[in-house]
């Protein structure tokens, strides 16, 4: 019995991993993320570090293994380590966001504001590299392909999860932006070729003449529970 219990014990004690941080050797817990793991070793993250739930994009990272130079790419808060893995964070690299006013780019039959604002857009070539780099898994070459034919609806719908980390920028030979070129095409999409949502238009103005205030002064004088009490209770408008 006693055996069994020492078994057990020994089962349960957490594996140490070989890593390797900007050249230098650490051992780090088994299960710990990238991020983590940088702070188990004694690293304070001031930079390339958001909100370490795959949302933000800020902590891409590059790594390979001792035994593989291969570079892969993840999101530091979302990739665990693994064993005689090397790491190193990216480090910032210069990529401009075209300068664009919304309201000067209504979208016109037989236009393609995309190549307008992002030219370079036609210097691609087809090698995937950011599509390959992609830590969400997105089709980067294919929505640029989209975006080089003006597809607003397509590059939206294909871009969608981007966290605009710019890994697919930092790999492109090219110099092309995928994600700033992406990010434009859902802000046109949206500002002109998404129907009007006219219950939001009518909620906004209800707001504008007080409709809520009475209701909204009640919430803040309402304690913890009772917001919750009205939460769980609250009455969910239907999609449309």
């Amino acid at each position: 019995m006693a055996e069994t219990k020492i078994e057990e014990k020994a089962e349960k004690k957490i594996r140490m991993l070989n890593i390797y941080i900007m050249g230098k050797h650490y051992e780090a817990p088994e299960g710990l993320t990238i991020q983590t793991a940088l702070e188990h070793c004694g690293y304070n993250i001031v930079r390339g570090c958001g909100c370490r739930a795959g949302f933000c994009g800020a902590c891409a990272t590059i790594y390979s293994f001792t035994h593989d130079p291969t570079i892969s790419y993840a999101l530091a808060c979302q990739k665990e380590i693994e064993q005689n893995m090397v790491i190193l964070q990216m480090p910032f690299f210069p990529s401009t966001e075209a300068l664009y006013n919304l309201e000067d780019l209504e979208p016109k039959e037989g236009e393609n504001k995309l190549l307008e604002l992002y030219p370079d857009l036609l210097t691609c070539f087809g090698c995937n590299n950011c599509t390959k780099t992609c830590p969400q898994d997105l089709l980067v070459m294919d929505f640029v392909s989209d975006a080089l034919r003006g597809d607003y609806e397509k590059v939206h719908e294909k871009s969608f999860d981007c966290v605009l980390c710019g890994l697919c920028a930092a790999r492109c030979p090219q110099g092309i932006q995928p994600y700033n070129i992406a990010l434009a095409a859902r802000r046109l999409r949206g500002s002109y070729l998404t129907p009007v949502p006219q219950h939001n238009l009518d909620r906004v103005k209800e707001i504008e003449e007080g409709k809520f205030d009475a209701e909204l002064e009640a919430l803040k004088k309402s304690d913890g529970a009772e917001l919750r009490r009205r939460y769980a209770e609250r009455e969910i408008e239907p999609a449309l």
